[in-house]
């Protein structure tokens, strides 16, 4: 039974380095991302020309 509970601390040790590892690489992805900038739409350019003609 010590075995085992030493295996399931080792594997709880282990789940949360990962969970933590995570969560820092989405906050330090998230604030790269942010600090380019606002995002803006495309010119209008970008669109095309597109006309609608009813009748």
């Amino acid at each position: 039974m010590n075995q085992e509970n030493t295996r399931r601390k080792l594997l709880a040790i282990i789940t949360g380095f990962f969970s933590i590892a995570i969560g820092i690489i989405y906050l330090t992805l998230t604030t790269i991302l942010d600090a380019r900038g606002p995002m803006l739409p495309p010119p209008p350019e970008a669109f095309g020309l597109v006309a609608v003609v009813f009748s």
